[in-house]
């Protein structure tokens, strides 16, 4: 089979190796003529684990190739992916003119029948959108060629990318005829070996499928964070309380790690983009808006708790970021939680020093030279009035704390992630402070 896959960002990139890992014939197109000549020479645009290795494999065997070229590559395509950008509108709608200028190329410059996918993170509707901007291409070149637009959103995780396209829980996708079903059927049958299922469904449905799922593991999330912050009021533990409740088969442990708040490409984007879509049908999605109003005040609690136990006084104080990417296993940097607390922090008059093994790059691209860059955690954390732990990046996980006491300025812990045995820190002379655990009844200031 040839499938061509356009758009070469986070899931364009991943499909088109991935396909091309089990012997799909693929091309990749983008209309960024450096990012492909940057692929060719194996530069991959972001960072996600294994997956360097599969592109560089697929394309030095030939079934993986790169192209800025539409029309001269669609020829014998079987099937075409698309899977550009959808940002959120002002308004928090999903903006489609990408997805849709891409289904006006593909209806300009196919030659037989074909199954256009829609793979990007679309609004219920978008198909029938996709299937008209096709067939109105068509016509102004005079055109009557066969062709079946179906949706197959994807669910994969930042940092597992890789795994979870090739060994996915299941496969969703929407079609309206048993041709396109066949297709897909062909397409994905190496990656069903697992017994996982496909789920073939009608195109609402599929696109809707994306959204709800995005959209429950945000609400856990969320309300973990808010049962965390209740514990802190009453005398609880979160973790205790997060393993009492995930021990139940119902719940479950997944998604209910208390923290500072969700980030990346999916939740942000497509809670807003879904509770858009309630407000567009006359029906509130009361709970998601929650979701929403919650997570935005939780990536603000890491502040205020440092600024409670500093009384307020961080003017000139240091602090040591660790992790800046929005989480492990990736070097994105969309919607972190580490930009607000850094923001606030310098609004205070606070000087900051950050270390992340693999989002630098791209954070300097909005912190600039607002902070210090460190070499290492360590760097970091020397002459700090607090470390501050954001992303539960491994080398974080067993620092050696008796060298982070000796040159810090004050030693004191925010652990944002509950990574840290407070017990253990404390008898080593360490304030810990967590999410979701009642926190030390005492404010050390600096020493000067």
């Amino acid at each position: 089979m040839k499938a061509i896959v356009i758009g070469t960002g986070y899931v364009g990139l991943v499909t088109g190796a991935c396909l091309a890992e089990v012997g799909t014939q693929v091309v990749c197109v983008d209309v960024n003529a450096e990012k492909i000549n940057n692929l060719q020479n194996g530069i991959l645009p972001i960072y996600e684990p294994g997956l360097e290795e599969i592109v560089t494999r697929n394309y030095n065997n030939g079934r993986l190739s790169f192209s800025t070229n539409l029309a001269e590559v669609i020829p014998g395509a079987d099937i075409a992916f698309i899977a550009v950008g959808t940002p959120p509108g002002e308004d928090g709608s999903a903006d489609l003119q990408y997805v849709l200028q891409v289904a006006k190329e593909i209806g300009t410059h196919m030659t037989d029948y074909l199954v256009v996918v829609t793979k990007s993170t679309v609004p219920v509707g978008t198909a029938v959108k996709v299937n008209r901007e096709i067939k109105q291409a068509m016509l102004d070149r005079g055109a009557l060629l066969d062709y079946d637009v179906a949706s197959n959103p994807e669910f994969l995780k930042e940092g597992a990318a890789v795994q979870d396209f090739l060994k996915p829980d299941r496969i969703v996708c929407g079609v309206n005829t048993d041709r396109a079903k066949e297709v897909l059927e062909r397409l994905y049958h190496p990656f069903l070996l697992n017994g996982r299922p496909i789920i073939f469904m009608d195109i609402a449905s599929a696109e809707m499928t994306k959204y709800a799922a995005n959209a429950m593991l945000a609400t856990k999330i969320s309300f973990i964070n808010d049962i965390a912050n209740l514990c802190e009021l009453v005398g609880a533990d979160v973790n205790k309380v997060r393993k009492g409740i995930g021990s139940d088969a119902r719940i479950g442990n997944s998604f209910i790690y208390p923290g500072i708040g969700y980030g990346g490409s999916c939740f942000p984007k497509d809670v807003k983009a879904l509770v858009r879509t309630g407000m567009e049908y006359g029906h509130g999605l009361r709970i998601l808006e929650a979701v929403e109003a919650v997570n935005n005040d939780q990536k603000k609690v890491l502040f205020h708790k440092i600024s409670k136990h500093f009384d307020g006084m961080l003017k000139d104080k240091t602090f040591a970021v660790w992790g800046l990417s929005f989480k492990p296993g990736t070097d994105d940097m969309r919607e972190a939680s580490s930009l607000v607390l850094i923001e606030a922090l310098l609004e205070a008059g606070a000087k900051v020093r950050v270390f992340d093994p693999v989002a630098a790059h791209e954070a300097k691209k909005t912190l600039g030279e607002s902070v210090t860059w460190a070499t290492d955690l360590y760097d970091a954390a020397e002459g700090a009035d607090a470390v501050l732990l954001v992303t539960e990046w491994n080398e974080f996980r067993l620092p050696d704390w008796t060298r982070i006491k000796q040159i810090v300025k004050t030693p004191v812990v925010f652990d944002g992630r509950n990574i840290y045995d407070n017990t253990y820190l404390e008898k080593n002379g360490f304030i810990c402070y967590s999410i979701g655990i009642s926190q030390p009844a005492v404010s050390v200031l600096s020493r000067s």
